[in-house]
């Protein structure tokens, strides 16, 4: 693996994402009452036998999830490997 890379960059996630299969998802059960949509992951729907605990959701929707949890992407550029973090 390749030094991984920390970034906020709407633009570049979403591009790395899908070069590399990625869809933006949230693990099935874990949607908060009163508003949020659950944890996020950038789900690789082709590589992973567990589909079915992951829900596809817009790139508007996991943004706005990303943005008010103050996430940021920690990826491997040339590779499936990525870790939602905070930005602290």
């Amino acid at each position: 693996m390749s030094e991984a890379k920390k970034t906020t960059n709407h633009d570049e996630i979403k591009k790395w994402a899908e070069q590399h299969g990625g869809k933006p998802s949230i693990i099935k059960g874990t949607e908060k009452d009163g508003g949020g949509e659950g944890v996020l992951r950038i789900h690789f729907p082709e590589k992973s036998d567990s589909n079915g605990s992951f829900e596809e959701v817009s790139w508007d929707e996991f943004f706005d999830e990303f943005e008010n949890s103050k996430l940021a992407l920690l990826h491997d550029p040339s590779g499936n490997f990525n870790k939602l973090v905070s930005r602290d």
